[in-house]
C-alpha cells in the first residue's frame, strides 16, 4: 500500500474515531450538562501535531459529521464550532512546534510539556471562539458564557491530555515502525505474562471500583484515583504506547461512569463539574509523564550499552560484545553447530595511503555491508580491528560453514569500491574454524582462526582456509612466529644480530679495486646457535618488525663503518636489503638521510634492494621511495627479479641501477630451457635499458660460465665466497675474478 492511501485510510480511521468518542461524551454529560471530557479534541490535535497543521481539513470534517449526526445544533452556530476546533488546534499545534520542533518525534518530558502549554492554548482559543458562537446563535445567556467557556475549554484540554499521546503514539507505530530498521540493541520492557497479568488487574481495579464506591456511595472523586496504581505500573513495565492507550481508555471510562453516576454521586454543580475535570487531567498527566521519563531513561541506558558493545564506524558489534555472544553461545549443552571466521582485508593500507583514511573508512563500511548483506539473521557479525572481522556462524556444520565464508569471500570480490573516479576490487581473506566438543575456550579459537586468515593471506589473499580444532601444526606454527616476534623484539634492543658479507663479483671484468658485497644479517643469542634469516623474517614481517629490523641493519652497518674509517676505501658498493614495511614507512627517508648525513660512508658507496613482490604492491609508492633514494645519491636494485607478475611491463617506473635475477632461475639455468630463457630476456632488457644484472645464488663455476656466456654482469653466491661476518670479510683477500675462476 502507498504513503498516500495509508494516510487517507488513516484519515478515515481518525474520522470515524473522532465521532464515535463525540457520541460517547454526549451520552456521559451530567445534569448540569457539563461535559467533563471531550476527546475528539485530544485526537484532532494529535493528527495536526503529527501530519501538520496543512491537515486542518479533518477536525473541520469531523466536526461537520458530528453536528449532522450525533449532536444536532442551530445552523448558525456550525460555521462557529468548526472555527472554534480548527483554529484551537491549528493554533496549538503551532506554538508546540515553536516551542519543540522535534516533539513529535520524542516521547520525552520536555516534549510532552511543550504540548501541555499547545494544549492549554488551544483549549482557551477553542472556548472563546466557542462561546462566541454560542452567544451570538443564542445558545446561550450572557450569564453563562464564563461558565459554558470553562467547560468547554476543560472538556478540550482533557481531551488533549488523555487522548493526544495515545494518538500520536499509535500514528507512530502505524507509519514509521516498519520503516525504520529495528534497533539490535533494543529497549527492555516486561515479558507477555506479566502484560496479560497487568490487564487483568486494570480490569478488575475498574470494575471493583465501581462496585466499591456505588456500594458505600462515595463521592465520584474516591474514584478517580482506583486506577492509578495499574497505571502507574504501566509506565514503569511497560511500552510508553502501552501506558497512553491505558490511560486514555481509563480516563473515557472513568469520565463516563462518573457523569452518568454509576461510580457513585455524579457532580451536581458547574464548579464541581470543573474541579472534577481539573483533577482528572492531574491524574491523568501523572501516568504518561512517569512513562515520558522512564522512557527516557530506558534510551539513555540503550544507548550507553549500544555505545559500548557496538562499533561506531560500521554499527556492528566490537570485540568485547562479540567475545560475550561467543562465550554464550558456547556455554549451551549440548553444543550447537558453530563455526567461528576471522577476516582481513587484503591490501587495505593501500587504500589509506592512495587516497585517504576517510575513504579507507568508507571501504570498510562498504565491505561490512556486503558481509551483512550475505550472511543469514543469525549469525553475528562484528569489527574486532581496523580492517578485521569477525563471524559467529550458527546452525552450520563444517562443510555448510566453509561454502558459506567461500559466498562471503565471492561477494566481496564481486564489489567494486567508487572514490574520486577510481574503482578498487577489494578482497578478504578469511580463517575459519568450526567449533567442536574439544574445543570451547573463545581466546583459543579466536586465535586458531587469526593464525588461519594469516595463512590465507600469505597464500595470496581472497580466500578462505580453514582449520579444526585439534590442527596443532597450524597452532604451533603460529606460537612458533609469536615467540619469533618475542624473540626479535629483544634482540634488536639488545643488539643479539651478526653482520655477515657476500662478495657480488663481476663476471665481464676484473674483480680488481674496492668491493661490491650484500650485507646479511644472522641472529646469534647468548649459548645459541647462529640462526639464519630466513627463521626469523616472516615473524617480523608477520607482526610489524621488518621496519625496525631494516633500520638496525642499516644504523649497525653505518656504524660499523664509523668505527673502521679505514675500510670505507675498499668499498666500491655496499647493498642492504629493505623490507615492504620500510616502504611504507613515512619516516624512513628522514631516518636514512640523517644517518647518511653522519657516515663515514658516501651515499654513493649505499646500494638498497627492494624485491619485485614489495614493489609491485604498490608501484607509485615504490616509484616514489626509488626517485627519493636516489636523490639522495645511494643506487638500487630489484631483488628477486622474475618473480612477479607482468614484470617486464612497469620497468620504465622503477629508476633502479640493477636487476637481482632470482635465485631459483639461476640454480636452473644448467639444466632448464626456461630458466635459461628467462635470464637471457632479463640480460637483454637490462643492456637495452642500460641496467646491470646481478645472479644471486650462483653455487658452482659451470653456473658461473652460463651466466657470462649470457652477459650477466655480476654474480653473488657459493662459487665465489660464502658469507662471512664483516671484521673477518675486510680482513681477508678480496674473492678472484669469478669469470677467470670459471674458465680456468
Amino acid at each position: 500500500m502507498g504513503a498516500g492511501a495509508r494516510q487517507l485510510g488513516a484519515a478515515a480511521i481518525l474520522v470515524s474515531a473522532y465521532v464515535a468518542l463525540a457520541w460517547t461524551s454526549l451520552l456521559a454529560t451530567g445534569p448540569t450538562e457539563v461535559t467533563l471530557i471531550w476527546p475528539p479534541t485530544g485526537i484532532a490535535f494529535g493528527a495536526l501535531l503529527y501530519f501538520g497543521p496543512r491537515w486542518w481539513p479533518l477536525p473541520a470534517v469531523a466536526v461537520l459529521l458530528v453536528h449532522l449526526t450525533v449532536a444536532p445544533v442551530p445552523a448558525s452556530f456550525v460555521p462557529w464550532s468548526i472555527a472554534a476546533n480548527v483554529a484551537g488546534c491549528v493554533g496549538g499545534v503551532l506554538l508546540v512546534r515553536r516551542l519543540r520542533p522535534d516533539a513529535v518525534r520524542r516521547f520525552d518530558i520536555a516534549s510532552g510539556s511543550a504540548m501541555i502549554l499547545g494544549g492549554i492554548f488551544a483549549a482557551v482559543s477553542s472556548a472563546t471562539l466557542a462561546t462566541a458562537g454560542l452567544r451570538v446563535s443564542g445558545m446561550t445567556s450572557a450569564d453563562a458564557v464564563f461558565a459554558d467557556a470553562a467547560r468547554w475549554a476543560m472538556g478540550d484540554l482533557f481531551g488533549i491530555v488523555t487522548m493526544t499521546p495515545a494518538t500520536l503514539l499509535l500514528l507512530h507505530h502505524a507509519f514509521e515502525r516498519r520503516s525504520r530498521p529495528l534497533s539490535r540493541m533494543s529497549l527492555r520492557y516486561a515479558t507477555r505474562t506479566e502484560l496479560h497479568a497487568w490487564i487483568l488487574l486494570t480490569c478488575l481495579i475498574l470494575l471493583g471500583g465501581i462496585l466499591i464506591v456505588r456500594a458505600l456511595e462515595a463521592h465520584a472523586l474516591a474514584m478517580v484515583g482506583l486506577p492509578l496504581a495499574a497505571l502507574t505500573w504501566a509506565a514503569v513495565r511497560l511500552p510508553p504506547i502501552v501506558t497512553a492507550v491505558a490511560n486514555a481508555v481509563v480516563a473515557v471510562l472513568l469520565a463516563t461512569a462518573v457523569t452518568l453516576g454509576l461510580a457513585g454521586p455524579a457532580p451536581t454543580t458547574p464548579i464541581e463539574a470543573t474541579i472534577l475535570a481539573a483533577f482528572l487531567c492531574v491524574i491523568a498527566i501523572i501516568p504518561v509523564t512517569l512513562a515520558m521519563g522512564m522512557h527516557q531513561s530506558r534510551i539513555a541506558s540503550a544507548r550507553l550499552l549500544r555505545r559500548a558493545t557496538t562499533d561506531p564506524l560500521t554499527d556492528t558489534l566490537n570485540r568485547s560484545a562479540f567475545e560475550y555472544q561467543v562465550r554464550r553461545a558456547l556455554q549451551v549443552r549440548p553444543l550447537p553447530a558453530l563455526a567461528l571466521a576471522y577476516i582481513d582485508l587484503d591490501r587495505f593500507r593501500l587504500i589509506n595511503d592512495a587516497f585517504s583514511h576517510a575513504v579507507g573508512d568508507d571501504l570498510i563500511c562498504a565491505v561490512t555491508g556486503v558481509l551483512r548483506a550475505n550472511l543469514p539473521p543469525g549469525d553475528d557479525l562484528a569489527r574486532i580491528g581496523g580492517d578485521e572481522f569477525a563471524v559467529l556462524m550458527h546452525e552450520v556444520g563444517p562443510e555448510a560453514a566453509t561454502a558459506r565464508a567461500q559466498r562471503l569471500c565471492e561477494a566481496v570480490a564481486g564489489y567494486r569500491f567508487q572514490t574520486g573516479g577510481h574503482v578498487a576490487a577489494p578482497t578478504i581473506s578469511m580463517g575459519l574454524v568450526p567449533v567442536t566438543g574439544g574445543q570451547t575456550d573463545f581466546g583459543s579459537l579466536l586465535a586458531l582462526a587469526d593464525t588461519a586468515c594469516f595463512a590465507a593471506k600469505e597464500q595470496g589473499g581472497n580466500r578462505v582456509q580453514r582449520v579444526e580444532p585439534g590442527q596443532r601444526d597450524i597452532v604451533q606454527a603460529s606460537s612458533d612466529t609469536m615467540r619469533w616476534a618475542l624473540r626479535l623484539g629483544q634482540a634488536i634492543e639488545v643488539d643479539h644480530f651478526e653482520l655477515h658479507c657476500q662478495s657480488i663479483s663481476p663476471l665481464q671484468a676484473a674483480a680488481d679495486g674496492p668491493r661490491h658485497f650484500e650485507v646479511l644479517i644472522r641472529l646469534r643469542e647468548p649459548g645459541q646457535k647462529l640462526v639464519l634469516p630466513g627463521q626469523f623474517i616472516a615473524a617480523a614481517e608477520r607482526y610489524g618488525l621488518a621496519a625496525r629490523l631494516d633500520r638496525h641493519v642499516l644504523d649497525t652497518t653505518l656504524h660499523w663503518f664509523n668505527r673502521h674509517p679505514e675500510h670505507t676505501r675498499g668499498v666500491r658498493l655496499c647493498a642492504i636489503n629493505l623490507s615492504a614495511s620500510s616502504l611504507q614507512d613515512e619516516h624512513f627517508l628522514d631516518h636514512l638521510a640523517a644517518r647518511l648525513a653522519a657516515s663515514a660512508l658516501r651515499p654513493d658507496q649505499l646500494c638498497f634492494e627492494l624485491t619485485e613482490t614489495s614493489a609491485l604492491v604498490d608501484l607509485a609508492r615504490a616509484q616514489h621511495f626509488i626517485a627519493a633514494v636516489r636523490s639522495l645519491g645511494c643506487r638500487f636494485a630489484l631483488d628477486d627479479f622474475g618473480t612477479g607478475f607482468c614484470s617486464f611491463g612497469y620497468l620504465r617506473s622503477l629508476d633502479v641501477d640493477f636487476f637481482k635475477i632470482d635465485g631459483s632461475f639461476v640454480r636452473e639455468v644448467e639444466h632448464s630451457p626456461l630458466a635459461y630463457a628467462i635470464i637471457r630476456s632479463i640480460t637483454d632488457i637490462g643492456r637495452v635499458m642500460r641496467k646491470q644484472t646481478i645472479a644471486e645464488c650462483t653455487e658452482n663455476e659451470a653456473v658461473l660460465q652460463r651466466l657470462a656466456d649470457l652477459g650477466v654482469n655480476y654474480a653473488q653466491g657459493y662459487a665465489i665466497d660464502r658469507p662471512t661476518v664483516i671484521d673477518r670479510y675486510f680482513d681477508e683477500v678480496a674473492p678472484a675474478h669469478a669469470h677467470a675462476q670459471a674458465g680456468a
